[in-house]
């Protein structure tokens, strides 16, 4: 499916083929929650990075996050990019992975397919005021699931 997205102010557009663009995982993670969540989480798609185009190139900014683990800290390898002037988030990218991108579900202006149901990942770094809401048969996860998003759409399509 081809998707369009933007930045709320204009100045970032993107498109990118996606093979999975139904928008079911939701990431309770305390960088997702911050960086990009409305709900007390964020909703990412799978595309194929190879096929992302993108104007307004000059706009963009790259967050790469600490993430603490015990005593030691290091920086995430996943490359978050966001418009400088206006702050949306538009996509992740991270190198362990070269083959994907994942775009925000917020920043596609494109029409979505709903899904059929919710995953929740990252429960175990929820925030106390967020409700965990969904149907009755959502999967919930304390960390990361043990599929990927195209394994998913696999078993859904």
């Amino acid at each position: 499916m081809h998707l369009e997205g933007s930045c709320h102010c204009g100045s970032v557009k993107f498109s990118v083929e996606s093979a999975e663009p139904m928008p079911f995982m939701r990431c309770y993670c305390s960088v997702c929650r911050k960086t990009a969540g409305t709900g007390g989480y964020a909703v990412n798609l799978g595309a194929d990075h190879s096929t992302l185009k993108i104007t307004g190139k000059r706009h963009l900014r790259v967050y790469q996050a600490q993430i603490v683990e015990g005593d030691q800290v290091r920086h995430s390898s996943a490359q978050r990019h966001f418009c400088g002037k206006c702050g949306t988030a538009l996509w992740l990218w991270d190198p362990t992975w070269p083959e994907l991108v994942h775009p925000h579900a917020g920043a596609i202006d494109t029409p979505l397919p709903a899904p059929p149901a919710n995953v929740h990942i990252m429960l175990g770094s929820k925030a106390s005021w967020v409700p965990v809401e969904g149907g009755k048969g959502d999967q919930r996860f304390d960390a990361y699931p043990d599929f990927s998003l195209k394994g998913w759409h696999q078993r859904h399509q």
